[in-house]
């Protein structure tokens, strides 16, 4: 497999980066994955503004995000992924220095890497009878609206979640259920779909903002606020989104039923549109 690193198109087993590299000692970077469907890569434009205001926040001086999309085309060229599913992987940290906990004086050139792989979809019947999940504690900080690659928590929360039978682990802050650890999450409560608000609490992701404006043109009244933990179990729905979860209905939490235990109607229609979008 052909990837991208540092101007050069390489085997990805000739791909290194150094030890001092600071994605490798402080987490110092950030990173996108894009669904690439049938060969086209979908929506290209939204995740690499993320990763604009990735770079703005964390103060990493990447001046080259308008060749991302043409790397990432001749990835998909190269490793012969024009059909079928995909992914592209972008990956950009501070670089390489000595270790200083402070912005290496001068700067250093950022690293950048950018890999495309096959993608194997999850089964259809997760999205046609639902999945579990399960609740804990959240002990990220508080700027999850960075897209950093220091995501310990969440890969904790997500192993608590294998281990437990679950696809999701939901993170509950302050009594409030806020997203899962690679997903956003929807509650339909009545006929009103509720999301919690893109905030410095949750990673607002590509798919959630493309679910709110399906919800607008289907008609469905949209609410952006909590989510509370003690009235998770009156929702009539619940559903996660994501770029490789997609529009995904979870049907049990902790054990105990949504609803019926089926996906619901609102789901449903977005799941179609949402479909239809792709």
């Amino acid at each position: 497999m052909l990837v991208y690193l540092n101007g050069q198109y390489l085997p990805l087993e000739e791909a290194r980066v150094p030890v001092e590299d600071r994605g490798f000692l402080f987490a110092d970077g950030l990173y996108e994955v894009i669904r690439v469907y049938n060969g086209r890569i979908f929506a290209l434009e939204p995740h690499l503004r993320r990763l604009a205001d990735g770079l703005r926040a964390l103060r990493i001086g990447f001046t080259g995000l308008d060749e991302l999309g043409p790397i990432a085309e001749r990835l998909l060229d190269e490793n012969g992924l024009r059909s079928g599913d995909a992914t592209i992987y972008i990956q950009v940290t501070r670089g390489a220095a000595p270790r200083a906990h402070a912005f290496p004086s001068p700067d250093v050139p950022p690293t950048v890497y950018v890999a495309a792989r096959p993608f194997t979809p999850y089964p259809a019947a997760y999205y046609e009878n639902g999945v579990k999940a399960i609740t804990v504690p959240d002990t990220r900080w508080t700027r999850c609206d960075i897209k950093t690659v220091a995501l310990i928590a969440n890969v904790l929360a997500n192993q608590q979640a294998k281990e437990a039978g679950a696809f999701e682990a939901l993170f509950v802050r302050d009594g409030v259920v806020i997203e899962g650890s690679h997903s956003n999450l929807f509650a339909v409560f009545g006929d009103t779909l509720v999301t919690y608000p893109a905030s410095n609490y949750i990673l607002a992701g590509i798919t959630r903002s493309i679910v709110l404006d399906i919800a607008a043109e289907l008609g469905i009244p949209v609410r952006q606020g909590p989510i509370l933990a003690d009235q998770l179990f009156a929702a009539g729905e619940l559903f996660l989104s994501g770029t490789t979860t997609e529009v995904m209905p979870v049907v049990q939490v902790d054990g105990r039923p949504i609803a019926d235990g089926r996906p619901g109607p609102v789901t449903q229609r977005i799941q179609r549109a949402f479909r239809e979008r792709i």
